[in-house]
């Protein structure tokens, strides 16, 4: 796991937090399918390609977003397959889809590139979201005590190891002050493969 994967899982994952059209995923569909995936893998704690409303919530709890269980079960029911004990990777999209239709709005087309006008502008908007959720204490800087606390959070053994936190942060720290700032958060995203 490096910072750039943890940082496009969370971007993903916690835009919605502030009601905002950055989670309305808006880019080219396979790119749309591809962190789908990886937000998905993330919630399946068990991996067994299904998403339990128990896991949903777990998810959710660690990202700050309490949510019901039984609201969360209630929402989720329809979405699960027949004989299904969960989400499956399909019915994860389906969701998605219609929480993006309830919440923003969003239909296909805008999710897509054609209803950007301003691509460049919605991509800043959504990594500074990202930026925000790893500067935990708000200094306009992501330093490895932080990296290492949101990585905690989330559940990934890099938050135990400190160690290997830092060699995240130098290998994304262009001007080597020993943290990361925006500019340099926005390269490291810009450069990921899609």
């Amino acid at each position: 796991m490096d910072v750039a994967a943890a940082g496009e899982k969370m971007v993903r994952n916690l835009s919605n937090k502030a009601a905002s059209s950055s989670f309305c995923l808006r880019s080219s569909p396979s790119l749309n399918t591809l962190r789908l995936r990886r937000i998905f893998d993330i919630f399946d704690k068990n991996g067994d390609g299904m998403i339990t409303a128990q896991e949903l919530s777990q998810a959710l709890s660690c990202l700050g977003l309490d949510a019901d269980l039984s609201e969360l079960e209630s929402t989720v029911v329809s979405y699960i397959k027949p004989g299904n004990g969960g989400l499956g990777f399909e019915d994860f999209v389906s969701l998605h889809r219609s929480l993006d239709n309830a919440l923003f709005g969003c239909d296909d087309d805008e999710c897509g590139d054609e209803g950007i006008t301003d691509m460049s502008e919605q991509e800043e908007s959504d990594l500074t979201e990202a930026f925000k959720v790893f500067d935990v204490n708000g200094d306009g800087f992501i330093s490895a005590r932080e990296l290492q606390e949101v990585l905690g959070k989330l559940g990934f053994a890099e938050g135990n190891e400190i160690q290997r936190v830092e060699q995240m942060i130098v290998s994304v720290d262009r001007n080597r002050d020993g943290r990361v700032d925006f500019f340099e958060f926005k390269n490291m995203m810009n450069i990921l493969p899609s």
